[in-house]
């Protein structure tokens, strides 16, 4: 529904902007709550350090052994708010630059990497650095510009309001026994998931296996022809040596199309977005940890009548079958709305409904069947595996009972990480209760009497 604002031109020329989005109803809300109970500019409270430099270059990346991450190892506040994904491994080290405990990764472009497009925030206490994260991740940042490619310069980060009356101490020290109760849950799922991983690479025998990709090799004509394949890649020695290795396991294996059955999901088309509604489950909003995101809306009529055909239902497996190839997920309730069709949706076949989920999840986003993916995906802008080519993926029969014991790893991994993300949603509610209360006696407040002390590790 259509709003309206209602502001002073002196407010106009204060902000130095006349877009509508700039003063949003909700935006100009929270201003004023803010603004009642008095605050601290980020810069006063924090040590802001602008990491703009030239990007690391390109024959520098992959080429040493310091991490360089970027905006797919930094996620959200819920799920990642530690670097926690995938990185390029650079020569130079960037001391200058490079962030430590209790530090916030602060984006300032839409992708950005850490050691060019972003801002790092600096603590000295664990306390203050959780109030700030928390308040940050429930503001909306009205001084982000550009449409595109949107940015946050440093001197509107620096001027963000941080209200003074969460600063007071006993609230400090609840946000952070429930911050780090999240932390200890969110390790203790890390490390589960990867027991469950290193207990199938130990049953394939594949523990630090690393495939050699070869400049130079040999094929036959009769492969060729097999295949229906000319181009060098697919021959690659290192794909037929896992194919190998999964063939002579001794538990045996099976081609996929004779494990599951699956459905392929429905490309709505853009036009078909809306600003509420059912849910449109894209491969950017999933990862092997669930749905993370929920970005885009479909009409309730619309859901209504496609419903029947494309709403995964619970225990369904997901399996990305475009662009991001090979993510794999058992879903732990019904998903509210219905998938792209950039995905596969796969139910066990009566041969195999002894066959664990979680296990058959874990050897789809494994090295396995990713080796299987580079083979036979294509698509030149936009990867694609065909679902006549997913059938062809072997599996192996993994023994029962190490199924059981992958399944119960992956199972509690889900559960904690499902915790964390709950405790952390209370603490981001906790920091929205705060900053509604009545205005209270906080003037005596100032950034240079803040506690100073580190919490003991």
């Amino acid at each position: 529904m259509p709003q309206i604002s209602i502001i002073q031109k002196t407010d106009i020329l204060e902000a130095g902007r006349f877009d509508a989005e700039y003063f949003k109803r909700e935006y100009l809300e929270i201003e004023q709550k803010v603004n009642k109970t008095g605050y601290f500019l980020l810069k006063n409270i924090s040590k802001n350090h602008n990491n703009k430099r030239e990007p690391i270059k390109k024959e520098s990346r992959g080429s040493g052994e310091y991490p360089y991450y970027g905006a797919q190892g930094i996620g959200s506040y819920i799920d990642k708010y530690i670097f926690d994904g995938e990185y390029l491994l650079v020569a130079e080290d960037g001391e200058n630059l490079r962030s430590r405990k209790n530090d916030i990764a602060f984006s300032v472009n839409g992708k950005f990497w850490v050691n060019n497009h972003a801002h790092i925030l600096s603590f000295d206490n664990f306390k203050i650095e959780q109030i700030v994260r928390n308040y940050l991740n429930i503001l909306p940042i009205r001084a982000i510009s550009g449409v595109a490619q949107p940015k946050l310069s440093k001197e509107n980060l620096d001027n963000i309001r941080i209200p003074k009356i969460l600063f007071n101490n006993d609230f400090q020290i609840k946000i952070e026994k429930i911050v780090k109760e999240a932390h200890q849950k969110q390790a203790q799922s890390k490390q589960l998931y990867q027991q469950a991983e290193q207990l199938l690479l130990e049953e394939l025998d594949l523990v630090d296996y690393q495939p050699q990709h070869q400049l130079s090799f040999s094929t036959t004509k009769n492969d060729i022809v097999a295949a229906q394949r000319f181009d060098s890649e697919y021959f690659q020695p290192k794909y037929f040596d896992i194919i190998n290795k999964i063939e002579n396991y001794l538990g045996g294996f099976d081609e996929i199309k004779n494990i599951v059955n699956w459905k392929k999901g429905i490309e709505v088309g853009t036009d078909a977005y809306t600003k509420a509604g059912k849910n449109f489950v894209r491969v950017s909003d999933v990862s092997v940890n669930g749905i993370e995101a929920e970005n885009r809306k479909i009409s309730i009529a619309l859901f209504t009548k496609i419903k029947d055909k494309f709403q995964p239902k619970k225990g369904d497996i997901l399996f990305s079958k475009d662009g991001t190839i090979g993510i794999s997920y058992v879903l732990k309730s019904d998903i509210d709305g219905i998938i792209s069709s950039a995905f596969l949706r796969l139910a066990l076949k009566d041969g195999y409904q002894n066959f664990e989920k979680e296990c058959l999840t874990l050897i789809l986003n494994s090295i396995i069947c990713k080796l299987q993916i580079e083979q036979l995906s294509g698509g030149a802008i936009i990867a694609h595996l065909k679902p006549s080519d997913f059938e062809k993926f072997k599996i192996p029969l993994i023994k029962s009972s190490i199924q059981t014991k992958i399944s119960n790893k992956i199972t509690q991994s889900h559960q904690l990480r499902a915790e964390s993300k709950e405790l952390l949603e209370c603490a981001k509610l906790k920091v929205e209760q705060e900053i509604e209360k009545p205005l209270v006696a906080i003037n005596n407040l100032n950034p240079s009497n803040l506690p100073s002390k580190k919490p003991n590790d």
